[in-house]
């Protein structure tokens, strides 16, 4: 039986479809209303938040960093300049994959593995967001080209024009002036971010680097508009750095080569002053190192070659060398036992070619075995007589001797603006007993009275102890800066000057030392042979190996690098001093004939015109030619 035929029913399909639209309509209006309220919520609530971060993205604070100030010589000679280069950076947000970018840079300027790992390191350092890492510096003209040419390839990498320090007389015044160089991950901690944002180098040591706050100047910046891709498009604001100061040095070009021509390419120290102010004229460490090799990054090759190296190229003698001063201290003891009564000028001790402690049989040397008889002080600072000095130093006794000694600056930092500079070592009961857990005995006064033991002093102590005597006890720290920005450095901590009971005694012992090079039995007066004005000077000896008691000293029994060095202090004119020198030769032996010799060629080049006579400001000082005689 067939089915019926159902009919359609219009009306309920009509209110299906009614009901169906006005859901649909609702649920339209609702995403409407909540696509409104996003719109309003972002562009009217959140308006200020927004429009700062479309802002940031599109305009872009830049840092521009100050150019370093200028280092001169006293003469204005240039030792320190800015030179324009041309440095590879990355910018770590923009490149994106940088370790991919560093990967198409060493392809596209066919760099070594050993780069790649540098570039790296580089990258890795903590920088500002959006700061530049240089990775490389001192691009040629084909690399430029070819990172142009592959633009395309390297976002984030730009070539950019920087100044970079350079020395432009090398090797001269890498110890005093020393380098700049990277900043490294400590230095980052330290150093303020705001003002070094965008300097990426710093100096390490010497004149660069206790002066860095001065020489840094202050950081500027720069607005800029960029597009997607962070290209800049226009300034819209800047903000001039402050450049460095400039400094002059004290130092003189003309005499430090004529000091580094003097040490004959021996392994030495010279340092040359100015009695009347501090001012280092000259500091020669011998050998040196060109400072040019720091500032972009030395290979790792280079600087093992430097730092292994058996003669020590960048170890600064003049200020971290710790030697004995030998004899070159007798002149401080002479004034010590002078000022604190134990001894007069005319006080004389038989010298019979050694000493003994009362009740002791051990014998103290005098380098003149044979003895010189009788000698007063003047005798005993021109002969360099030992068994005086052992005689002297045992009646002061060492708590007298070293207060003394301390007074004219030894055991203590003596320099103004050398940061590098070591304290040395004055030794003392109370640093024997907590240094070496053993008492103080009498014959350790004794050694120390002829400046060996435990004693050590630097080149630069020892020229300032003599400057002392020069200047009869009025003390002005030895400094290298002369000016910055056209004011002279100021000493903020000033020693006191040694005054002492009887003002004569600095011209009793600046006679015994004129003995030295003039007198007929003078240990040092070949080095005094035509001179035009006359030095007061006094040589000295430092051991390097210990010599048994009853032995005598033997050159061919020893290594050359265990030979004892050569010491000289010396200060001229000697009637109204104008330069005082201090020099060590390593493994010289001789005071009197290797280190006099070079005391007398750096004094000539100062105080001599080229007619071989005393210049005209120093010709007040002039003294009939002196010869020597052998007795």
């Amino acid at each position: 039986m067939s089915q019926p035929i159902r009919l359609k029913d219009h009306e309920k399909d009509a209110r299906l479809v009614r009901g169906r639209v006005v859901v649909g309509a609702i649920a339209v209006m609702v995403l409407i209303c909540v696509l409104v309220a996003r719109l309003y919520f972002l562009q009217v609530v959140q308006y200020e938040y927004h429009s700062t971060l479309s802002e940031n993205n599109r305009v872009h604070v830049q840092p521009i960093p100050p150019s370093r100030g200028l280092i001169y010589d006293r003469n204005g000679v240039i030792i320190a300049n800015n030179r324009p280069s041309f440095n590879l950076s990355v910018t770590r947000e923009r490149a994106g994959d940088w370790e991919g970018i560093l990967d198409r840079i060493v392809e596209v300027l066919e760099l070594t593995p050993e780069d790649r790992a540098l570039f790296e390191k580089r990258m890795r350092q903590g920088r500002r967001p959006f700061e530049p890492v240089p990775v490389m510096q001192e691009l040629t003209e084909e690399q430029i080209a070819r990172i142009a040419v592959n633009q395309f390839r390297l976002p984030g990498v730009e070539v950019v024009a920087q100044l970079t320090r350079h020395y432009p007389q090398g090797a001269h015044f890498a110890h005093s002036v020393g380098y700049m160089g990277r900043i490294n991950e400590k230095e980052l901690k330290t150093l303020d971010p705001v003002n070094y944002s965008g300097t990426h180098q710093i100096g390490k040591t010497g004149i660069e680097r206790f002066y860095e706050a001065e020489l840094h100047g202050q950081v500027g910046y720069e607005e800029v508009e960029t597009n997607a891709r962070g290209r800049v498009l226009r300034v819209l604001k800047r903000t001039d750095p402050v450049p460095g100061k400039d400094i002059v040095l004290t130092l003189d070009i003309q005499l430090q080569q004529a000091a580094e021509a003097a040490l004959g390419g021996r392994r030495g120290a010279v340092v040359a002053l100015d009695p009347s102010n501090g001012e280092v004229l000259a500091m020669v460490s011998q050998p040196s190192f060109d400072p040019n090799l720091f500032v972009t990054g030395i290979p790792f090759k280079t600087y093992s070659e430097l730092r292994d190296s058996i003669d020590r190229p960048l170890f600064n003698r003049v200020l971290r060398g710790l030697y004995p001063p030998g004899s070159t201290i007798k002149p401080a003891v002479a004034i010590a036992g002078l000022d604190s009564g134990v001894v007069t000028p005319t006080t004389r001790v038989f010298d019979p070619g050694y000493y003994t402690l009362p009740n002791y049989d051990h014998k103290y040397r005098n380098w003149n075995r044979t003895g010189d008889g009788f000698v007063d002080l003047d005798t005993a600072i021109m002969r360099s007589n030992d068994t005086y000095f052992y005689d002297l130093a045992h009646k002061l006794g060492i708590d007298r001797l070293g207060d003394y000694l301390s007074r004219f600056g030894i055991g203590q930092k003596v320099s103004l603006d050398m940061f590098e500079e070591s304290p040395g070592l004055m030794p003392s009961r109370e640093w024997k007993r907590i240094t070496r857990r053993q008492v103080w005995y009498p014959g350790e006064t004794l050694i120390l009275g002829i400046g060996q033991g435990y004693m050590q002093a630097t080149p630069l102590q020892l020229a300032q102890a003599t400057a002392l005597i020069a200047n009869k006890g009025r003390w002005n720290r030895p400094h290298l800066a002369r000016t910055i920005e056209d004011q002279p450095p100021q000493d903020p901590n000033p020693m006191p000057d040694i005054v002492l009971r009887d003002h004569a005694d600095w011209a009793r012992v600046t006679h015994g030392m004129e003995q030295v090079m003039q007198g007929a039995r003078g240990t040092a007066r070949k080095a005094a042979l035509g001179s035009v004005y006359r030095i007061a000077g006094k040589s000295g000896t430092a051991q390097v190996v210990a010599i048994r008691q009853g032995e005598r000293y033997d050159r061919n029994k020893l290594q050359e690098r265990h030979r004892d060095h050569a010491l000289f202090v010396g200060f001229a004119p000697a009637e109204s001093p104008k330069i005082v020198v201090a020099v060590m030769v390593e493994n010289g032996e001789s005071g009197s004939g290797v280190a006099a010799p070079v005391v007398r060629q750096v004094m000539d080049a100062w105080l001599l015109g080229p007619d071989g006579q005393l210049k005209p400001e120093y010709a007040s000082a002039t003294a009939p030619e002196i010869t020597a005689r052998e007795e």
